[in-house]
């Protein structure tokens, strides 16, 4: 191929040659340039201003016939966009992350869950979370405490489940409670002493009060027991409520009255308890 001048030497910048066909013909490059100006286009070794030529992508298409030829078209690419591209899932090990370098800004809402903040990987009753030794996470969903904090389990309010550390001893400075239960009037009534410490009922019935499931030693409460409007309604107790000398109180009658039953649980088959009647 002849040219004006000593011939172009691109030998550092990508370079394709094509056959002219007489057309305004179209070439496919091996790379899509970013603009018009990051190419130069010669035919016959003469230089093309970027008006002779169009791109779109990877397709370069000339305004005007092209004289045919054997690679008497030349594309030079003076620059080329620089992938960077994007690392595979989990290919970014501890050893390439800065100490501190991710905060909560950098973290994306729901992007740490349960699961991930567990020493076993899965969302199971096990310790997270552990500070002073005083409080652990136990199972369930992290709900996003504050937004923006990366603590999101899918929500954007909500509260964290904790467990208290029942090897030491614990000291409230605010009081505590717990909520009392609501039993349902029949003839017999069986407490589930897992449910809560406090129980109450509104008497519809002669009832007798059940021993209790799920006994634990230590536990404590007290059962509120009010008669319905009718009144007249009579309580019994199951073999393990002990009352002082094995005597079970007789309840008041009276419409509307109200009763407490305290109570201790001693053993998984003995309930203390001391009755207060009458109340107002």
């Amino acid at each position: 191929m002849s040219y004006l001048g000593n011939e172009p030497q691109f030998t550092q910048y990508p370079s394709k040659f094509f056959n002219g066909n007489g057309t305004a013909q179209t070439v496919a490059l091996d790379y899509a340039p970013p603009n018009a100006a990051a190419v130069l286009v010669f035919i016959d070794g003469v230089r093309q201003d970027t008006s002779a030529y169009t791109l779109a992508g990877t397709n370069l298409t000339f305004t005007g016939s092209v004289p045919s030829g054997t690679n008497n078209v030349q594309v030079v690419h003076m620059g080329l966009i620089l992938d960077v591209g994007v690392p595979g899932d989990g290919t970014v090990t501890n050893a390439k992350m800065a100490d501190d370098a991710i905060d909560s800004d950098e973290l994306a809402a729901s992007a740490v869950d349960i699961a991930h903040m567990s020493a076993t990987g899965t969302a199971s009753a096990a310790t997270y979370l552990r500070g002073d030794n005083s409080w652990a996470v136990v199972a369930g969903d992290i709900e996003g405490v504050t937004a923006g904090t990366g603590l999101s389990g899918g929500g954007t309010s909500g509260t964290v489940s904790v467990a208290l550390d029942t090897a030491n001893a614990n000291t409230w400075t605010a009081g505590q409670r717990g909520e009392i239960t609501a039993l349902t009037s029949a003839t017999t009534i069986t407490p589930d002493f897992a449910d809560s410490n406090h129980f109450s009922v509104t008497l519809a019935h002669n009832a007798t009060f059940a021993n209790p499931s799920n006994l634990t030693a230590g536990q404590t409460g007290s059962i509120f027991i009010t008669q319905d409007g009718t009144g007249s309604r009579t309580g019994s107790w199951g073999s393990y409520w002990d009352f002082a000398a094995g005597t079970a109180p007789t309840l008041t009658t009276t419409a509307a009255a109200v009763d407490r039953i305290d109570y201790v649980v001693r053993s998984t088959t003995s309930i203390h308890a001391v009755a207060t009647l009458a109340l107002s």
